[in-house]
């Protein structure tokens, strides 16, 4: 019975073993696999866009057929022509081409979930018969080995245990041959290691073990990690690798994925972003149910992480080497000074500050006009004042809300607003650019991270270096936010910003100074920090490649105001009374000091926090959006010359391809692993049968 009748009994084979479909039968095979319509017409769109015509007839030939099926840009060293192999099982009638029949029921079966196996046990099954004998396991593994490869035994004890003796009746099912191709390159390790080992004394030379990983995991390893593979006999005395070096280093390799993960989390919980062996081996023992690795095995990890330095701590970055099999030598590394890109001028330092500055200032203003309604209630609310003669004005932040929208309508909440607009520009943005300027010089560029101590220093110096616009822009808005209550009381006539910068004077709109440093150094630094703590270790930003989502980056932006803004909110208070011109009847105050006193006199304690909740409904929504817009343009519209910093993509981390892709990516990887040359040998000649009386002279 045909391999195709054993899989799909609706589809019927000829003499050739090349499967013949009807309409009614196609489908048939669509509704089993659950393939939905929308997918049959990728599957369409696909084929007609890489098919060529041959008699008429569309068709796919090997180069056209790798280009249907191969993943793009594939972070694995699998070449694309190496994809051939999967033509031979596409191209069940042997005729060197690829039908829309054949196409059809090849994806088909790449939707199945064991379709990497799928696609190993067809390719070894040579005569279509749903079983692998000691013949077909011989003559496909010997048509893949090249001359000067190292030679494997077929009589050896371990084949004897899956498939008998030769010439015996035994053969293997699909789930008896997933369990041998599983532990098919164990076994080619161990005889490799005794082929090399001439003297049985268990050792091997450096360059013999080379040998061995590149036959069998030559396509895992980047280039940088095979050049120093010599280099592990050094973990021991001798110059020499034992068969537990070599077993354990196969281990490393074989689960590289797991290695990736303990990796990615270990650094990422680290409080400066490195780990050493102890780190690794404490973070995989706590993560999983028994011992991932052994010491040996960390050892190696770090010994070739660390560029035969295993001691050290060791960075995300350290490990890509090791872990992307593409990976090339970043320009950061001292030993490849060479290739170091030419340093930034000063215009080009200008122009990225310039235009760090102007997003920065259009993400301040959407969060000012956004929020300042609430900044208007807060205003009026530390002005008022209990010594005043006569009834209090407001008796809460909602009645002062009320007493805005009754007496000067919704227009009065934005009184002031113009000159909020012109100044919080040029003070977010310089607050931002300052703060991103000082972080990026004090963080390490192999990590990412920055200590809390100079995350608390950029975040004062930023908050510290607003002063210069924030100080004359809210004693103007303080004062035009204040005229309305004066209007009501006293029937004063409403003055312009203008006439209030013309009283103030130069100086004047410095009053207050000292008091909005002492408000925005701390608020900044406690802001700052907060907001890149929160995204880092609450959400987990760049967590195996996260991204924070909309609702994520507003979160951690507003969480991170509420406590900067409550805790600042006594400066705050301190610098309005200050900035905001007396009444007849109110307290005068000489300064910083002398109006701290008075209102902890006057009006005791609690004084110095009214606003404050307002302050807080007021600045975290502030912050939030103000953030977000920030971080929004700078992903939408990026500095087009900056350098990016580097990454550390793999597997885990790319974006995903096609399922269907990925299991022919992974049905190749299966194959690959009985011979690094698995393939190349074959690519040439994948449309023609294999003989299984002499496989080397059909494959040649």
């Amino acid at each position: 019975m045909s391999f195709w009748t054993n899989i799909f009994p609706t589809v019927h084979c000829d003499s050739n073993g090349s499967p013949s479909i009807t309409k009614s039968a196609l489908n048939t095979v669509r509704t089993a696999v659950a393939v939905p319509e929308s997918e049959l017409t990728r599957w369409r769109r696909t084929f007609d866009s890489n098919a060529k015509l041959v008699n008429g007839e569309k068709y796919l030939d090997t180069e056209s057929f790798v280009n249907a099926i191969a993943p793009k840009g594939d972070l694995s060293k699998i070449g694309r022509s190496q994809f051939a192999i999967l033509f031979r099982i596409a191209d069940t009638s042997r005729r060197g081409l690829v039908s829309w029949e054949d196409f059809i029921v090849f994806e088909t079966l790449l939707k199945r979930p064991d379709a990497d196996y799928w696609m190993a046990f067809q390719y070894f099954d040579v005569d279509s018969s749903g079983n692998i004998d000691y013949n077909e396991f011989k003559t496909v593994f010997s048509a893949n080995l090249g001359p000067d490869a190292i030679p494997f035994d077929f009589e050896s004890d371990w084949i004897r245990l899956y498939l008998g003796k030769k010439n015996g009746t035994h053969v293997l099912g699909y789930n008896e041959f997933t369990q041998l191709m599983k532990g098919l390159q164990g076994e080619r390790l161990r005889q490799a290691f005794k082929y090399l080992d001439t003297d049985e004394d268990g050792f091997i030379r450096p360059e013999e073990f080379k040998r061995i990983i590149l036959e069998i995991a030559g396509h895992k390893l980047s280039d940088a990690v095979i050049d120093r593979l010599p280099t592990l006999c050094t973990l021991s005395p001798g110059q020499r690798i034992s068969y537990s070096e070599v077993v354990a280093f196969h281990n490393v390799i074989r689960e590289m994925d797991m290695v990736e993960r303990m990796i990615r989390e270990a650094t990422a919980k680290s409080k400066d972003g490195r780990i050493d062996q102890t780190d690794f081996l404490n973070h995989a023992a706590s993560s999983s149910r028994y011992s991932l690795f052994t010491p040996m095995e960390a050892s190696i990890i770090f010994h070739f992480a660390g560029r035969g330095v295993g001691t050290q701590r060791l960075a995300l970055v350290d490990f890509a080497q090791l872990l992307d099999a593409r990976w090339r030598a970043p320009h950061t590394h001292q030993e490849f000074a060479e290739q170091a890109p030419p340093k930034v001028s000063f215009v080009q330092k200008f122009l990225q500050s310039t235009y760090s500055f102007v997003q920065g200032g259009f993400a301040g203003a959407v969060g000012a006009t956004i929020v300042y309604p609430i900044d208007m209630v807060k205003t009026r609310m530390q002005n008022q004042r209990s010594t005043v003669v006569g009834q209090m004005l407001y008796k809460n932040s909602l009645d002062c809300a009320k007493k805005i929208l009754h007496n000067e309508g919704f227009i009065g909440f934005y009184r002031g607003l113009g000159p909020q607009l012109i100044g919080v520009a040029p003070e977010k943005a310089i607050k931002l650019t300052v703060n991103d300027l000082v972080r990026s010089r004090a963080m390490d560029p192999e990590t990412g991270r920055i200590k809390i101590g100079w995350e608390l220093v950029a975040g004062g110096m930023a908050g510290g270096s607003q002063v210069v616009f924030t100080n004359p822009l809210e004693i103007v808005k303080i004062r035009l936010q204040v005229q309305g209550e004066a209007a009501k009381i006293e029937g004063a006539i409403p003055k312009g910003a203008v006439h209030i910068i013309r009283q103030l004077g130069i100086l004047g709109l410095y009053k207050g100074s000292t008091a909005c440093l002492l408000r925005d150094i701390p608020f900044s630094a406690i802001y700052f920090t907060a907001y890149s703590h929160l995204k880092t270790d609450v959400f987990q930003e760049g967590y195996n490649g996260k991204r924070l989502s909309f609702l994520e980056t507003l979160a951690a932006a507003g969480i991170a105001g509420m406590p900067a803004a409550y805790l600042t909110t006594p400066a705050d208070v301190i610098k309005t009374r200050l900035q905001v011109e007396a009444r007849k009847g109110q307290t005068n105050y000489a300064g910083l000091r002398d109006a701290f006193v008075k209102i902890y006199r006057e009006e005791g304690f609690r004084a110095l926090f009214k606003g404050g909740p307002a302050r807080v409904i007021r600045s975290s929504p502030q912050f939030g959006f103000t953030l977000l817009a920030y971080e929004t343009l700078k992903d939408v519209l990026p500095y087009p010359w900056q350098d990016k910093p580097v990454k550390v993509g793999t597997a885990l981390t790319s974006r995903p391809d096609e399922m269907a892709k990925i299991r022919a990516r992974n049905a190749l990887k299966i194959l690959l692993d009985v011979h690094g040359d698995f393939g190349r040998r074959s690519a040439a000649f994948a449309g023609r049968p294999l003989s299984l009386s002499n496989p080397r002279l059909s494959s040649s």
